[in-house]
């Protein structure tokens, strides 16, 4: 198998959401910090990407800066475009970002007791969506949200309207989030880490709506996650980050059987297995560079096991292989073999 460089044409034409070349750097009183470099991807209606990749990747700097929440300053988005529909949203005016941000792309937060405000009535807070948008009174607004709380099956949503997030379950908290995120019919909708804390049973539950819900509608879902299994079962294409890179991309199943990069053969490896039974579990060596210190060359060559000294002086670039995965790797023909 031959490799390109990655100057080959994006593959989704039909995409919902195309980001190319997005780049987010945090100003701190050590410098310039470069969080996310040169990440491209894209979603198609009704398609699932997963993002994967350990904490400190920056899977989740680059959800908020598409949907244009980052804290400025310190953080600064320093290049790239995110087309929503073909249009810009980093080309748009705040207001009239948030206004396409908040109805045609809705982000579900990985921390629903944190993200919703504790001292006001679930209904309430959905709600403000509908008043906000579309102008609904305080009424209307009301009755829609208890109905997006029945559609997201929150058991006796109208007699349940009126409580404060602290009376809800996990579980249902989480699908408080969720209606919210769909209370006006998004395009694309990203979801990070939407099953963190929540017990399997939950967790499977919570995955079982997004796909009826995704099915429903034809969204387009990104689906943030440090699980693997989470990706096996809702994706159809994954996203691999590492130190604020695209390590590699390309179609789920092929991620799984046959990875082209050694960090996503590490994550792939590190899978519980009923051989590991009584044993150690496989691990990545090493931890993930910080912002302030990161390797010369390949980001990820102090902890593979195929790296040489031409790693740790050569930044690979991203290769797009004639199946039309990508790898950032110098020799990836190793890993996949």
């Amino acid at each position: 198998m031959n490799a390109k460089a990655r100057s080959a044409p994006h593959q989704d034409g039909a995409a919902v959401l195309d980001v190319r070349g997005l780049s987010v750097d945090f100003h701190t009183p050590a410098g310039r910090l470069h969080a996310v470099q040169d990440v491209s991807f894209s979603v198609s209606a009704g398609e699932t990407l997963a993002v994967l990749g350990e904490s400190g990747s920056g899977k989740s700097v680059t959800a908020q800066a598409i949907m244009g929440i980052l804290d400025t300053p310190p953080a600064e988005i320093v290049g790239g475009t995110v087309e929503l529909g073909g249009q810009d949203l980093l080309a748009l005016p705040d207001r009239q970002r948030r206004a396409v941000a908040g109805s045609r792309v809705s982000l579900i937060f990985q921390d629903a007791l944190t993200a919703l405000n504790p001292v006001q009535p679930v209904a309430k807070q959905i709600g403000e969506m509908y008043r906000l948008h579309r102008g609904a009174s305080r009424r209307e607004a009301w009755q829609k949200a208890v109905e997006m709380m029945d559609r997201v099956r929150i058991p006796a949503a109208a007699s349940r309207a009126g409580d404060s997030p602290h009376q809800f379950s996990g579980g249902m908290r989480q699908r408080s989030l969720i209606a919210m995120a769909l209370a006006l019919d998004p395009e694309v909708v990203i979801a990070d880490e939407p099953t963190t804390a929540l017990d399997v049973t939950v967790q499977a539950q919570i995955l079982d709506l997004l796909a009826e819900q995704q099915a429903e509608r034809g969204l387009a879902l990104v689906l943030i996650t440090h699980d693997l299994g989470v990706a096996s079962r809702m994706a159809d294409r994954a996203l691999v980050m590492y130190a604020g890179q695209v390590v590699e991309r390309g179609p789920i199943r092929e991620l799984f059987t046959s990875p082209v990069h050694p960090y996503s053969r590490g994550l792939v490896a590190s899978i519980p297995q009923r051989s590991h039974r009584g044993g150690p579990l496989p691990a990545i060596g090493g931890l993930p560079p910080s912002l302030t210190d990161r390797p010369a060359g390949c980001r990820f060559h102090p902890r593979c096991g195929i790296a040489r000294e031409h790693c740790a002086s050569v930044e690979p670039e991203l290769l797009l292989l004639e199946d039309g995965r990508q790898t950032r790797c110098h020799f990836w023909s190793e890993v996949s073999s």
